[in-house]
């Protein structure tokens, strides 16, 4: 039941916007009564807590090299971005829809992006970079720029261009050949 109702929320919620969509939405879209919804997650904060935490999903392993895989992160976006359906990025859009609501949503979101940049900070570790920490941090800001990019702008090569800027300062930083 969980799973369903996950499901439905995540539609909904991501083309729609969580404050936008009612209990009684995601239950008929789940094709459930909102009793049953709120057997199962006991408030829309619980749901929505639920529908971000399985939003996180670990990066696919890969055998290309370190710093290939960073930039692949900009080509992963890019790709998502041309497909047409891009309303941004869930864990950002919770924070921006329910502000202060929700406060559960907001360390959620936090702790994900905070996990991104460990992860990215490990890949230029491995890829030689001097001061990897503070370079994650810079590519994670970069990522971020080009999602706001592609929302306003409407235009997928913001995160060709992010990558660009991204390869300067890994070049910089000893991660990538110059």
């Amino acid at each position: 039941m969980a799973d369903r109702i996950l499901a439905a929320a995540d539609r909904l919620f991501y083309r729609k916007g969580i404050r936008a969509v009612g209990v009684d939405a995601v239950a008929a879209e789940a094709g459930i009564s909102k009793r049953s919804l709120y057997d199962t997650f006991p408030s829309k904060e619980a749901l929505v807590a639920a529908y971000l935490r399985q939003r996180i999903r670990p990066l696919p392993p890969s055998d290309a090299p370190p710093a290939q895989q960073v930039l692949a992160l900009f080509d992963q976006l890019h790709a998502r971005f041309a497909a047409g359906d891009f309303r941004g990025c869930p864990f950002v859009n919770a924070v921006t829809e329910l502000a202060e609501d929700c406060k559960t949503a907001r360390a959620i979101a936090a702790d994900y992006k905070e996990q991104r940049r460990r992860h990215i900070a490990a890949l230029l570790a491995r890829a030689g970079a001097g001061e990897p920490e503070a370079l994650s941090g810079h590519i994670a800001l970069l990522l971020e720029g080009a999602i706001v990019s592609m929302l306003i702008r409407n235009d997928p090569a913001g995160a060709l261009q992010a990558r660009d800027a991204a390869a300067i300062l890994m070049q910089a930083a000893g991660a990538l050949p110059r």
